[in-house]
């Protein structure tokens, strides 16, 4: 079926010529019969209704596709003294295997949740892991940090950067375009988001 059109009755000469060896007032009897049957027209409305649905659906998959493909930065809270860190340092504070920045703050990462779509680029590039274990190991990592924890899970891009903000020797994972100046952006393996190499680039 065409959008717009008309759809044709497969059995159309048999008609017709059934039609043909009527009289003339039965042959027009048939005749409106056959199109009030077979003659139907989508609706302008109904069209208009079609067309703007799959135009939706073409832009939530585009918005889905799109969401993986954002670089995410690494942010921390101001006046850290960080301004790189390598790729294998950077996991080691996701892991909280780092407890300490060389100059004696507590090193804490804050985190999208795990489950979270929003958290996939992290559970496996980071983490190379399933999202239900990194649950585990953040349970684990702040077993004995009631007061400074380790790794610290937020709802919202925007929770994070007021959270890495507020929190000394604090530096999350968020999308690019989230950040403020109440943050500072660190290089990871001497590159910052958007440039060619960077590590943490959506695919």
């Amino acid at each position: 079926m065409v959008l717009g059109g008309c759809h044709t009755h497969p059995d159309f000469e048999a008609l017709s010529l059934e039609v043909h060896g009527l009289s003339g007032i039965e042959r027009e009897k048939k005749i409106a019969e056959n199109r009030g049957q077979e003659g139907r027209e989508i609706p302008r409305g109904m069209f208009v209704k079609l067309q703007r649905a799959a135009a939706v659906g073409l832009l939530m998959f585009f918005g889905a596709s799109a969401g993986y493909a954002k670089d995410l930065a690494l942010i921390a809270n101001k006046g850290s003294g960080i301004s790189e860190i390598s790729m294998a340092e950077l996991v080691k504070v996701c892991k909280a295997q780092t407890n300490r920045w060389p100059d004696g703050k507590p090193a804490t990462f804050i985190m999208r949740n795990p489950t979270s779509a929003d958290a996939k680029m992290v559970v496996e590039k980071i983490y190379a892991s399933t999202p239900d274990a990194v649950g585990g190991l953040i349970t684990t990592a702040n077993h004995e940090r009631t007061n400074h924890p380790a790794i610290i899970v937020v709802t919202t891009d925007d929770e994070l950067v007021k959270r890495v903000a507020s929190t000394p020797g604090a530096v999350g994972l968020v999308d690019v375009y989230a950040i403020n100046s109440s943050v500072e952006v660190i290089k990871i393996g001497g590159k910052l988001p958007l440039e060619p190499g960077y590590p943490l680039h959506g695919n």
